[in-house]
């Protein structure tokens, strides 16, 4: 395909943002229209890209490489893989979606979606490229916007909450700063390409140096039991949107992170760190469950239960073998699309009850039928319900890490059954059982409000039928590095 429908991804939520700039700003409805628009695009140019793979060949595919600083050997690079091009998709449609579960909003509306469309490019040039130095520059700029959307448009002590996640994000891409600085320097070949680096030898005491560097950078962003205090908070406080692409999107960037440039260039290191991952994982998944099941507030249930839910994308990743690693990979996906719809519906019921206490309700099936199925096919996808996505992505993980960690592995399926334990519960006490009449007056979703419901629904519930079309792709990207770098070393001299 000779069109740069990569860069045509990267660039429509630029164009959307150029557009609104110049849009007045109490066209509201016209704003929106452009922000659905720009992220309808970017939906329909991931779909054509996922149709046009070619999986009988494999590799980097629809590249583009455009040479940018030649002194220092840095190049606009884009490429996707069968590990990436889903996560391109992920952000797709989870900004889509986002843009619709926002259209409520009246507050400050021209600069909310600037922002929000400024903070997926940078989600985007993430997944897309293929150099480091631009790795770090597109997660900067997914960074900082984050700062700003939750510190203006949030809730919940959304001050603290901002400076803290933006402090330790930028913590953790100081630590990945740090080993993109010193491969570049230890390669000497001048050149910041992650194709190049991958295939380059490195001593054994230097990727134990680097991986470890870039699992602790990472590791704030997955987030990593015990840098994870960040996530939860962020979670509460931040708008619907945010919140969808935070849980969905954002946190993702630390696992594909760990295993594009931890795995792939430094396998040994990530071969002798795998076990300290493993064990943080589990605290991860049991930790995270059962903090979940003590909160009071419905964002935060589903904020601890991301930090569970991503601990499997731990153990996946910590087992290095293609099955474990194609089901992190299908899990960043299945749980992205999740929470993505967890928070749509939480904040549906958020803008028109205005608390998230579980508490305070009763019987809300009753006014919300529509909300409350949602919730349940959420529920159910984050119990691992086969039918759903979710429960591929785990099944594949729990297969392969048993046969590297049983112990563990048992461990981490006990999650489920605690996962189990507080989505049933909230489900009872919000939805179900007693009617209370304080809320007889709520407005079930319809119309636009639908949209983000449906869609992601669909998506779970598509896929999870037809689990082929997602794993046959990631395991096309993952099955070749691992035969050839994680069965045999790829080391040079000692250190």
């Amino acid at each position: 395909m000779s069109f740069p429908i990569l860069s045509s991804i990267l660039l429509a939520p630029v164009l959307g943002v150029l557009i609104i700039l110049f849009i007045p700003q109490k066209e509201d409805k016209v704003i929106k229209i452009v922000a659905a628009l720009a992220t309808g695009l970017t939906v329909i140019l991931s779909l054509i890209a996922y149709a046009y793979y070619d999986q009988s060949i494999g590799g980097l595919q629809f590249v583009e490489h455009i040479p940018w600083i030649d002194e220092l050997g840095v190049a606009y690079g884009l490429g996707v893989d069968g590990i990436s091009l889903p996560l391109v998709l992920l952000t797709a449609i989870v900004i889509f979606t986002g843009v619709f579960a926002s259209w409520g909003l009246e507050k400050r509306v021209k600069e909310f979606f600037i922002f929000l469309l400024a903070l997926v490019a940078g989600v985007f040039g993430v997944f897309l490229t293929t150099d480091l130095f631009f790795f770090y520059l597109f997660f900067e700029i997914a960074v900082i916007p984050m700062y700003i959307l939750i510190g203006v448009w949030g809730s919940t002590n959304k001050e603290y909450s901002a400076m803290k996640l933006t402090i330790y994000l930028l913590v953790g891409s100081a630590f990945a700063l740090i080993v993109i600085i010193a491969v570049y320097l230890y390669t000497g070949l001048g050149t910041f390409d992650i194709q190049t680096l991958t295939q380059q030898t490195y001593d054994i005491g230097f990727q134990k140096f680097a991986f470890l560097l870039l699992m602790v950078g990472f590791g704030f962003l997955v987030p990593m039991w015990p840098l994870h205090t960040w996530s939860p908070d962020g979670h509460v406080a931040a708008p619907t949107a945010v919140s969808m692409l935070h849980a969905g999107v954002l946190m993702k960037l630390g696992g594909y992170g760990l295993i594009r440039a931890g795995i792939f260039i430094f396998p040994e290191g990530a071969k002798f760190w795998a076990p300290v991952i493993a064990i943080l994982c589990i605290v991860n998944v049991v930790y995270g469950a059962m903090v979940a099941m003590a909160q009071k507030d419905l964002k935060f249930v589903i904020g601890y239960s991301s930090v569970s839910h991503m601990g499997y994308v731990l153990l996946g990743v910590a087992s290095l073998n293609t099955l474990s690693i194609s089901g992190a990979v299908a899990q960043m996906f299945a749980h992205g699309i999740m929470t993505a719809l967890f928070f749509a519906l939480v904040g549906n019921v958020y803008n028109k009850a205005h608390t998230r206490m579980i508490a305070d309700f009763g019987g809300l099936a009753h006014q919300m039928p529509r909300i409350a199925a949602g919730f349940v096919i959420a529920g159910l996808a984050s119990l691992g319900l086969p039918g759903l996505v979710n429960f591929v992505a785990e099944f594949a993980i729990f297969v392969g890490s048993f046969r590297v960690y049983p112990v563990l592995t048992i461990l981490a399926i006990s999650g489920i059954v605690i996962t189990a334990v507080y989505v049933l519960r909230v489900v009872q006490n919000v939805f179900f059982g007693p009617r209370n009449p304080k809320w007889d007056g709520l407005e079930d979703v319809r119309g636009i409000e639908l949209v983000p419901i449906v869609i992601l629904c669909g998506v779970l519930l598509f896929l999870g039928f037809f689990p082929s079309l997602l794993m046959e792709l990631i395991n096309n990207g993952v099955d070749p590095f691992v035969q050839q770098y994680l069965t045999t070393p790829k080391v040079g001299g000692m250190f």
